[in-house]
C-alpha cells in the first residue's frame, strides 16, 4: 500500500513537471530567427504588407502570439482572437455560422480564414480596413466579438505582471502602446503563409492527381479562375456571388463603405486554400458543405438579382463534374500550414495579476 502511495506521489510530480515544460519551456514552443524569416512562395505575388517597417523578430513573433491565444484582449478577459480562429480550421470557425464573443453575442458574418494575409490589399468582407496592422482593431472594439477599447487593453496589459517585460523584449520600450500592440500581432498572422497542399505539390511537379482530381481541377480552372485566381485562389476583388440577401442581417457587403449603390451585396471574394476546413461557408455562414457551395453556383435559378456576370460560366455542371470539382477542392488542403508548431496555442491558459 505504501509503495502504491509513493507510485502515486511520484507520478503526480512528474505529471506536473512535464506540465510546466510543455506549457512554458518545451522546444515546441521556441521560435528562433530561422522561424521568422519572410519566404515568399514561387510564383506568389509581391506582398503588400512591408515587413520592412514592422521588422520580424522571434520575440515580436512571441509576443504576438501570446496577445493572440489570450482573452485579456477582451472586456470579459475570457474571449480572445483565438476563440473564433480555431488553428485546426485554418483559423476560422466552424462552431457557428456567425462569429460571436463576449456575453454570447452574435455579429452578422462568418469568421474568415486566417492565411495569406499579406497578400491581401484590403481586410473583411466588405474592405473596410486598408492595413493588416489595423484589422485587429475591428474586432476588439466590436460589441458582438471582444467588446473592448484599445485604451483599456492597453491598460491591461501595462499592468500585467509579464507583458511589459515582453513589449520591452520585443520593441525596446516597457511603456506599451497600442501600436506595438497591433505590430505584434502583425507578426504572429502576418506569417501563416499556406503553400504546401497537395495542389501547390501538383503545380510544381512533386505529386500526382488521381483521375477526379485532374478532372476537378480542369473544371476549376475553366469555370472559377475568373474570381479564384491562382496560386491565391483570389483575385482580391469584391464581386456579387448571387446569394439571396438575408432579411434579418441586411448585409449590404462593400456598400458600407462605398456609399455606392453599385457595390450592394458584394463582397470580397475569399481564398479557397484549406476550403474543406473552414466551414460554414459564404459571408453568413448560410452553407455547411462544399457540395451545397458548388449547386449553388451551378444552377442559375438560386442567384439574386444583380449577381456578377462571371457566376455564369459556372453553371449547368453535371453530378459528376460536381464531385470532382469538390474532390479538387479538398486537395486544397495544407498540412503543414495546419500543423505548423509556431502557430499552436503555447499555454492551455493564462493567468494575470
Amino acid at each position: 500500500m505504501r509503495l502504491t502511495k509513493l507510485r502515486v506521489v511520484f507520478f503526480s510530480i512528474l505529471f506536473l513537471v512535464i506540465l510546466n515544460g510543455f506549457v512554458s519551456q518545451d522546444a515546441f514552443f521556441a521560435i528562433e530567427q530561422k522561424d521568422v524569416e519572410l519566404t515568399i512562395p514561387k510564383g506568389f505575388p509581391k506582398p503588400f504588407y512591408d515587413f520592412k517597417k514592422n521588422k520580424l523578430t522571434p520575440e515580436g513573433f512571441k509576443l504576438g502570439r501570446r496577445l493572440f491565444y489570450d482573452p485579456i484582449l477582451s472586456k470579459d478577459n475570457f474571449t480572445s482572437c483565438a476563440t473564433c480562429h480555431l488553428r485546426f480550421a485554418a483559423f476560422a470557425h466552424i462552431d457557428h455560422a456567425l462569429s460571436h464573443g463576449v456575453g454570447n453575442k452574435i455579429g452578422k458574418r462568418n469568421v474568415p480564414a486566417i492565411q495569406n494575409l499579406i497578400f491581401k490589399d484590403t481586410y473583411m468582407a466588405d474592405g473596410g480596413v486598408n492595413h493588416l496592422d489595423l484589422q485587429p482593431i475591428v474586432p476588439l472594439t466590436s460589441e458582438a466579438e471582444m467588446g473592448e477599447t484599445l485604451e483599456s487593453v492597453i491598460q491591461k496589459l501595462q499592468n500585467d505582471s509579464v507583458y511589459p517585460a515582453l513589449f520591452k523584449q520585443a520593441f525596446g520600450d516597457s511603456i506599451i502602446t497600442s501600436s506595438n500592440m497591433l505590430k505584434s500581432l502583425s507578426q504572429f498572422v502576418g506569417l501563416m503563409i499556406s503553400s504546401d497542399s497537395r495542389y501547390d505539390k501538383f503545380v510544381a511537379g512533386k505529386e500526382k492527381f488521381n483521375e477526379n482530381e485532374s478532372n476537378g481541377l480542369k473544371l476549376f480552372r475553366a469555370r472559377c479562375t475568373s474570381c479564384h485566381k491562382e496560386p491565391l485562389l483570389t483575385d482580391n476583388s469584391y464581386r456579387n456571388n448571387g446569394l439571396v440577401p438575408d432579411e434579418k442581417l441586411n448585409d449590404e457587403g462593400r456598400k458600407l463603405i462605398t456609399g455606392l449603390e453599385s457595390d450592394k451585396y458584394k463582397f470580397k471574394v475569399p481564398s479557397l486554400r484549406n476550403v474543406a476546413m473552414t466551414y460554414p461557408y459564404m459571408h453568413d455562414g448560410r452553407f455547411n458543405t462544399l457540395e451545397e457551395v458548388v449547386a449553388h453556383y451551378s444552377d442559375a435559378k438560386f442567384y439574386s438579382t444583380g449577381y456578377d456576370k462571371d457566376l455564369l460560366k459556372t453553371t449547368g455542371m453535371t453530378e459528376s463534374e460536381k464531385i470532382d470539382l469538390v474532390i479538387f477542392l479538398r486537395t486544397l488542403t495544407d498540412k503543414t500550414f495546419l500543423y505548423d508548431r509556431r502557430f499552436a496555442d503555447p499555454f492551455p491558459y493564462v493567468k494575470h495579476d
